[in-house]
């Protein structure tokens, strides 16, 4: 499996808000009020995240009072993480395209909530994509120093 590329991400958030944001015109006055909760659950994921990559990259060192990682859990960990940081590009991209159209109507009450919560629900998603990579950063091996020797 190779790294995620941060630059993938930035183009799937781009991407993804511009269509949220040209797919609202027609239906903003259709829908509900953007959800709160998301911000919360997200941010929760990525506390979780960034805990899993310090603790897994502790294991993978053999720190003292650490035991060792199975190999299949740290291929399992990787695989999340990858799958956390682009779906958080993707869903920060469509609150980012919530609050780019919602900015325009700051003056009325529900789309002044709704720029507010899809602007932190924005920051939750890239708080989540930062704690996929550095997740997916913990996953890699060391290299060792017996195989440079030789």
């Amino acid at each position: 499996m190779r790294p995620t590329r941060p630059g993938v991400l930035v183009g799937l958030l781009v991407v993804f808000a511009v269509l949220t944001w040209s797919l609202l015109r027609p239906f903003y006055s259709d829908l509900q009020a953007v959800p709160w909760t998301a911000i919360p659950t997200v941010l929760l994921l990525a506390v979780g995240e960034f805990y899993s990559g310090w603790m897994t990259k502790a294991r993978i060192e053999r720190r003292p009072g650490t035991e060792p990682v199975e190999p299949l859990a740290v291929a399992r960990l990787a695989a999340l993480a990858k799958a956390s940081a682009y779906g958080g590009a993707v869903f920060g991209g469509i609150f980012a395209g919530f609050a780019l159209y919602t900015v325009e109507l700051l003056g009325q009450e529900v789309p002044r909530r709704d720029f507010f919560v899809a602007g932190g629900s924005t920051l939750a998603c890239v708080l989540l994509v930062c704690a996929a990579l550095y997740l997916e950063y913990c996953c890699k091996v060391p290299k060792d120093t017996a195989d440079d020797e030789r």
